[in-house]
């Protein structure tokens, strides 16, 4: 049985991918353009919802 799970990305990591510095990623996660999930005290991103957020920006860009 294969499952599918969601890879998730500490914001370290989204901010290598998305070539952005910490604190715009965190304003894209308050601004709610970005979203993200909270497990104890730590915060991660899922793979997916970078893509969607990149897909997103180039499609107001068009």
């Amino acid at each position: 049985m294969t499952t599918n799970q969601a890879e998730l990305l500490t914001v370290t990591e989204t901010m290598e991918r998305l070539k952005l510095g910490r604190s715009k990623v965190y304003d894209l996660i308050r601004s709610h353009r970005l979203v993200s999930i909270k497990i104890d005290r730590s915060r991660r991103i899922p793979a997916d919802a970078v893509r969607d957020f990149v897909l997103g920006q180039i499609e107001e860009a068009a």
